[in-house]
């Protein structure tokens, strides 16, 4: 059973549906014992990074989030769920994160002619072969709606980079955690793909 995280952050059903499009059955929940007994876990999520951290504190999900990455199985970050697992952000002030994966969320530089946020299409460059890209060529395009951006401090956890005025991480992985910065939920055929494969891990 994959169990999607209900924080109050995202459009959880579109995520839900895209599972129902590969025949995986995905559940929806903000219950913090539904979530410890989950055999897959995803925290999507659009919005402020101190909105969401708050979020998870209010519904106290934090220890459940951490007892289910602890015991090594599947967890899946999307966006904000994302840049959440890192230890501090800089969105609009300084905000503790999860302190899952060392590191930091900045925002995308601003240069001369670059949109901010970063809205629409963009491959992906894949350094480093992983599971969750199973059958996914690197340079795949995915759909990308952000402004900031996770600086991992040991580049080893780094699977895929994206261009967008810099080079960003755009999938990391640390052990059974694995987490974009795209949406694969709008990402069309490859970002089913990628669901699939997480479904399959």
């Amino acid at each position: 059973m994959i169990t999607i995280i209900d924080y109050g952050m995202g459009n959880l059903r579109s995520v839900q549906k895209a599972f129902e499009k590969i025949g995986a059955e995905a559940t929806i929940t903000s219950k913090p014992d539904e979530i410890a007994r989950a055999t897959k876990l995803l925290l999507p999520g659009v919005g402020a990074f101190r909105d969401g951290i708050q979020c998870l504190k209010d519904k106290s999900l934090v220890e459940p989030i951490w007892e289910h990455v602890n015991s090594g199985k599947p967890f899946l970050g999307i966006c904000l769920g994302l840049q959440l697992l890192f230890d501090i952000s800089y969105e609009d002030g300084e905000y503790e994160g999860l302190g899952m994966i060392p590191g930091k969320v900045v925002r995308l530089e601003d240069q001369p002619g670059l949109k901010i946020p970063h809205i629409g299409w963009n491959e992906i460059e894949t350094v480093t072969p992983h599971p969750i890209l199973a059958d996914i060529p690197s340079h795949e395009h995915f759909y990308f709606v952000h402004s900031y951006y996770v600086v991992p401090e040991d580049e080893s956890a780094v699977v895929a980079y994206t261009e967008h005025g810099s080079r960003f991480a755009s999938i990391v992985a640390r052990d059974n955690i694995f987490a974009s910065q795209f949406h694969p939920e709008k990402s069309q055929s490859a970002g089913l793909k990628l669901l699939q494969n997480f479904a399959s891990l």
